[in-house]
């Protein structure tokens, strides 16, 4: 199987380096890096192409014009030639066996369309901080399962065969884009929680996912979770009906409440565990 690593840069070349190296350690060697610049200064391009020259794996693509992270992901996914994909962020790393352990699981469970492990919280020099505890095996085939609280997250590995059958990636999204691919997949088959940290998240004020916009990512996540609701065709959650139109994310969430509760825990805890006995 060919594995596509894909990357979304912006203006993080000097991150990038770590990046860069721990794909290098990779165990498995049959992969791809696609590399999508988001419009980022000449001498910031410049320096992702010093770095990468030479090596004919990576491969480096331009946006004419700064278009956010919706648009970036999606065309990733799109110029991807690998059976299998998976992101990385330029300012993370991940560990030598992440893909190794994200193929075997595809070559061996041909029913699994994504798969996850556990990352590791990092300071800004990428050294450790504490390993993201949340992340664990959820619940498959449950139409109300929309990964609230969030228990998928880095590092994801999805079949890009089965992602064509979906409606794709919402482009329009600014943030949450992962959470709108991690659902979408989530309803073509099974996801698999491969249980070791295999993701080196840094945390530094230059992230995406930390800057200005972290204060908007609940709007972004509870529009994700609203389409999925729609698609599923579900009316009605816990007695509470689903709004016929988005109006905001309070109602979604209220909706999900539930899903916190220590009865619901214990009941999802049970059937995960009869789960993984017939899996």
């Amino acid at each position: 199987m060919k594995f596509s690593i894909l990357i979304a840069h912006y203006n993080n070349a000097m991150l990038f380096k770590d990046c860069y190296s721990s794909l290098l350690t990779q165990t498995y060697k049959n992969w791809e890096a696609i590399i999508l610049d988001d419009a980022s200064s000449e001498a910031e391009k410049t320096k992702i192409k010093a770095l990468i020259a030479g090596d004919e794996r990576f491969k480096f693509f331009e946006n004419e014009q700064n278009s956010g992270v919706g648009v970036t992901k999606s065309r990733l996914i799109d110029l991807a030639s690998g059976d299998i994909c998976g992101f990385v962020d330029p300012d993370d790393a991940i560990l030598p066996h992440a893909i190794e352990k994200a193929v075997s699981v595809f070559a061996k469970k041909k029913n699994v369309v994504l798969a996850y492990s556990r990352f590791m919280s990092c300071d800004k020099n990428l050294k450790p901080i504490a390993p993201f505890r949340s992340a664990m095996q959820v619940q498959n085939k449950d139409p109300y399962f929309f990964n609230y609280p969030i228990q998928i997250a880095h590092f994801v590995t999805f079949r890009k065969d089965i992602y064509e059958q979906t409606e794709k990636m919402n482009a329009a999204l600014k943030i949450s884009e992962d959470q709108d691919l991690y659902l979408k997949m989530y309803e073509k088959g099974d996801v698999y929680f491969i249980d070791d940290t295999n993701y080196l998240y840094r945390t530094h004020t230059g992230g995406i996912s930390q800057n200005e916009n972290k204060t908007k990512s609940y709007e972004y996540f509870a529009q994700v979770v609203f389409n999925a609701m729609k698609r599923r065709n579900i009316k009605s959650i816990n007695g509470m009906k689903v709004p016929e139109t988005y109006a905001g994310q309070q109602e979604i969430f209220k909706l999900l409440e539930y899903q916190n509760s220590v009865p619901y825990r214990i009941k999802r805890k049970i059937s995960i565990t009869l789960q993984k006995l017939f899996r």
